[in-house]
Protein backbone atom coordinates (compact mmCIF):
# COMPACT_ATOMS: atom_id res chain seq x y z
CA UNK A 1 0.00 0.00 0.00
CA UNK A 2 1.08 3.68 -0.87
CA UNK A 3 1.04 5.84 2.16
CA UNK A 4 2.31 8.73 0.78
CA UNK A 5 -0.05 11.42 -0.08
CA UNK A 6 -0.04 15.20 -1.21
CA UNK A 7 -0.64 17.87 1.86
CA UNK A 8 -3.71 18.89 0.34
CA UNK A 9 -5.13 14.93 0.14
CA UNK A 10 -4.39 15.41 4.09
CA UNK A 11 -6.06 17.88 4.64
CA UNK A 12 -9.46 17.36 2.58
CA UNK A 13 -9.56 14.08 5.15
CA UNK A 14 -10.09 16.65 7.94
CA UNK A 15 -13.68 17.78 8.53
CA UNK A 16 -16.02 20.29 10.21
CA UNK A 17 -16.57 19.10 13.95
CA UNK A 18 -14.11 16.61 13.75
CA UNK A 19 -11.62 15.80 16.89
CA UNK A 20 -8.14 16.28 16.14
CA UNK A 21 -4.99 15.20 17.96
CA UNK A 22 -1.83 17.19 17.22
CA UNK A 23 1.63 16.38 18.55
CA UNK A 24 4.46 18.60 19.67
CA UNK A 25 5.47 21.26 22.18
CA UNK A 26 5.18 24.79 21.38
CA UNK A 27 5.11 24.30 17.67
CA UNK A 28 8.18 22.25 17.81
CA UNK A 29 7.39 18.14 16.62
CA UNK A 30 4.05 19.72 15.16
CA UNK A 31 2.85 18.84 11.36
CA UNK A 32 3.43 22.70 10.81
CA UNK A 33 2.73 22.96 7.12
CA UNK A 34 -0.30 20.22 7.70
CA UNK A 35 -1.74 23.17 10.00
CA UNK A 36 -1.26 26.12 7.50
CA UNK A 37 -3.08 24.14 5.02
CA UNK A 38 -6.01 23.90 7.27
CA UNK A 39 -5.88 26.96 8.21
CA UNK A 40 -6.29 28.18 4.59
CA UNK A 41 -8.93 25.08 3.93
CA UNK A 42 -11.18 26.80 6.49
CA UNK A 43 -12.46 23.86 8.45
CA UNK A 44 -14.17 24.82 11.37
CA UNK A 45 -15.79 23.93 14.61
CA UNK A 46 -12.37 21.47 15.63
CA UNK A 47 -11.94 19.90 18.89
CA UNK A 48 -8.58 19.56 19.22
CA UNK A 49 -6.27 17.78 21.89
CA UNK A 50 -2.68 18.91 21.91
CA UNK A 51 -0.20 20.01 24.90
CA UNK A 52 -0.24 23.65 24.36
CA UNK A 53 -1.65 25.97 22.07
CA UNK A 54 1.39 27.36 20.89
CA UNK A 55 1.59 30.91 19.55
CA UNK A 56 -1.47 33.01 17.39
CA UNK A 57 1.26 33.03 14.71
CA UNK A 58 2.69 29.78 14.85
CA UNK A 59 1.71 26.38 15.15
CA UNK A 60 -1.68 25.03 15.82
CA UNK A 61 -2.57 27.99 17.48
CA UNK A 62 -3.05 29.72 14.12
CA UNK A 63 -6.01 27.68 14.21
CA UNK A 64 -7.61 29.19 16.95
CA UNK A 65 -6.68 32.60 15.92
CA UNK A 66 -8.40 32.23 13.12
CA UNK A 67 -11.77 30.96 15.17
CA UNK A 68 -12.13 27.22 13.65
CA UNK A 69 -11.35 25.67 17.17
CA UNK A 70 -14.50 25.54 19.56
CA UNK A 71 -13.17 23.39 22.17
CA UNK A 72 -9.52 22.32 23.41
CA UNK A 73 -8.02 20.16 25.66
CA UNK A 74 -4.68 20.91 26.86
CA UNK A 75 -2.14 21.70 29.44
CA UNK A 76 -1.71 25.46 29.05
CA UNK A 77 -2.32 28.79 26.80
CA UNK A 78 -0.41 31.05 28.68
CA UNK A 79 1.14 31.46 25.02
CA UNK A 80 -1.13 32.29 22.79
CA UNK A 81 -3.04 35.37 24.07
CA UNK A 82 -5.94 34.31 21.39
CA UNK A 83 -6.59 31.11 23.19
CA UNK A 84 -6.75 33.42 26.19
CA UNK A 85 -9.25 36.06 24.67
CA UNK A 86 -11.64 33.69 23.33
CA UNK A 87 -11.84 31.60 26.35
CA UNK A 88 -12.47 34.94 28.42
CA UNK A 89 -15.41 36.12 25.96
CA UNK A 90 -17.05 32.65 25.52
CA UNK A 91 -15.61 32.00 22.05
CA UNK A 92 -13.91 28.71 22.79
CA UNK A 93 -14.27 25.89 25.55
CA UNK A 94 -10.69 24.89 26.66
CA UNK A 95 -10.45 22.00 29.29
CA UNK A 96 -7.53 21.78 31.21
CA UNK A 97 -5.31 19.15 32.00
CA UNK A 98 -2.22 18.65 33.80
CA UNK A 99 0.14 17.80 31.55
CA UNK A 100 1.47 14.60 32.72
CA UNK A 101 -2.19 13.48 33.17
CA UNK A 102 -3.10 14.44 29.50
CA UNK A 103 -0.34 12.22 28.41
CA UNK A 104 -1.70 9.42 30.30
CA UNK A 105 -5.30 10.22 28.86
CA UNK A 106 -3.69 9.76 25.67
CA UNK A 107 -1.84 6.45 26.26
CA UNK A 108 -5.08 5.13 27.70
CA UNK A 109 -6.95 5.59 24.45
CA UNK A 110 -4.49 3.99 22.30
CA UNK A 111 -3.73 1.19 24.78
CA UNK A 112 -7.68 0.52 25.22
CA UNK A 113 -7.93 1.23 28.94
CA UNK A 114 -10.62 3.22 30.92
CA UNK A 115 -8.48 5.57 31.87
CA UNK A 116 -5.88 5.93 34.03
CA UNK A 117 -6.13 7.20 38.60
CA UNK A 118 -4.27 10.10 39.75
CA UNK A 119 -3.81 12.53 43.01
CA UNK A 120 -3.17 15.10 40.68
CA UNK A 121 -5.56 17.62 40.50
CA UNK A 122 -7.64 16.49 43.93
CA UNK A 123 -8.88 19.34 45.57
CA UNK A 124 -8.79 21.74 42.75
CA UNK A 125 -11.10 22.97 39.92
CA UNK A 126 -9.41 19.72 37.97
CA UNK A 127 -11.43 17.85 39.85
CA UNK A 128 -15.54 19.17 39.70
CA UNK A 129 -17.09 16.56 38.28
CA UNK A 130 -14.89 14.13 38.23
CA UNK A 131 -14.63 10.59 40.05
CA UNK A 132 -12.75 9.71 42.98
CA UNK A 133 -11.57 5.83 43.51
CA UNK A 134 -10.19 4.76 46.55
CA UNK A 135 -7.39 2.73 46.40
CA UNK A 136 -6.03 1.05 49.79
CA UNK A 137 -7.25 3.94 51.62
CA UNK A 138 -5.92 6.46 48.94
CA UNK A 139 -8.36 8.97 46.79
CA UNK A 140 -7.50 9.35 42.99
CA UNK A 141 -9.32 10.56 40.38
CA UNK A 142 -10.37 8.80 37.40
CA UNK A 143 -9.12 10.66 34.35
CA UNK A 144 -11.02 9.27 31.55
CA UNK A 145 -9.39 8.36 28.04
CA UNK A 146 -9.03 10.68 25.02
CA UNK A 147 -8.99 9.49 21.54
CA UNK A 148 -9.83 11.59 18.51
CA UNK A 149 -10.41 11.35 14.51
CA UNK A 150 -7.45 12.07 13.64
CA UNK A 151 -3.83 12.40 14.63
CA UNK A 152 -1.87 14.74 13.27
CA UNK A 153 2.21 13.94 13.58
CA UNK A 154 5.27 15.75 13.26
CA UNK A 155 8.02 13.48 12.46
CA UNK A 156 11.84 14.26 11.86
CA UNK A 157 12.19 11.09 9.35
CA UNK A 158 9.91 8.30 8.17
CA UNK A 159 10.53 5.30 5.35
CA UNK A 160 8.14 4.70 3.14
CA UNK A 161 5.77 2.33 5.12
CA UNK A 162 5.54 5.07 7.94
CA UNK A 163 8.07 4.13 10.34
CA UNK A 164 8.92 7.26 12.36
CA UNK A 165 11.89 8.71 14.61
CA UNK A 166 11.56 12.21 16.30
CA UNK A 167 15.15 14.28 16.68
CA UNK A 168 15.43 15.72 20.61
CA UNK A 169 12.12 17.24 21.76
CA UNK A 170 10.41 17.24 18.76
CA UNK A 171 8.66 13.36 20.19
CA UNK A 172 6.77 15.40 22.73
CA UNK A 173 3.42 13.73 22.38
CA UNK A 174 3.44 12.42 18.88
CA UNK A 175 4.18 8.60 19.47
CA UNK A 176 1.48 8.72 22.25
CA UNK A 177 -0.89 10.37 19.68
CA UNK A 178 -0.18 7.99 16.83
CA UNK A 179 -1.86 5.36 18.70
CA UNK A 180 -4.95 7.37 20.04
CA UNK A 181 -7.02 8.26 16.65
CA UNK A 182 -8.67 6.61 14.13
CA UNK A 183 -6.42 8.28 11.14
CA UNK A 184 -2.79 8.92 11.71
CA UNK A 185 -1.43 11.23 8.83
CA UNK A 186 2.49 11.86 9.64
CA UNK A 187 4.11 15.28 8.22
CA UNK A 188 7.79 14.03 7.60
CA UNK A 189 10.75 16.58 7.46
CA UNK A 190 13.17 13.89 5.25
CA UNK A 191 11.91 10.88 3.34
CA UNK A 192 14.04 7.45 3.76
CA UNK A 193 13.47 3.82 1.57
CA UNK A 194 12.57 0.64 3.63
CA UNK A 195 15.55 -0.82 5.60
CA UNK A 196 17.40 2.34 5.75
CA UNK A 197 15.86 3.14 9.38
CA UNK A 198 17.17 0.85 12.37
CA UNK A 199 14.76 -1.12 14.14
CA UNK A 200 15.58 0.36 17.67
CA UNK A 201 15.51 3.72 16.22
CA UNK A 202 11.59 3.53 15.85
CA UNK A 203 9.43 5.67 17.75
CA UNK A 204 6.72 4.82 15.78
CA UNK A 205 5.85 1.66 14.42
CA UNK A 206 3.87 1.62 10.83
CA UNK A 207 1.42 -0.22 11.96
CA UNK A 208 0.16 3.06 13.52
CA UNK A 209 0.69 5.33 10.49
CA UNK A 210 -2.19 5.75 7.82
CA UNK A 211 -0.58 8.09 5.49
CA UNK A 212 2.53 10.31 5.21
CA UNK A 213 3.02 13.86 3.96
CA UNK A 214 6.70 14.14 2.18
CA UNK A 215 7.89 17.68 2.82
CA UNK A 216 11.32 17.11 0.76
Amino acid sequence: MNKIISINEAVSKVKDEMTLMIGGFMSVGTANNMVDQLVKAGVKNLTIICNDTAFADKGLGKLIANKQVKKVITSHIGTNPATIEQMNNGEIEVEFSPQGTLAERVRSGGAGLGGVLTPTGLGTIIAEGKEVVKVDGKEYLLEKPLRADIALIGASISDNQGNLIYKGTTQNFNPLMATAADLVIAEAEKMVEVGEISPEQVRTPSIFVDYIVNNN
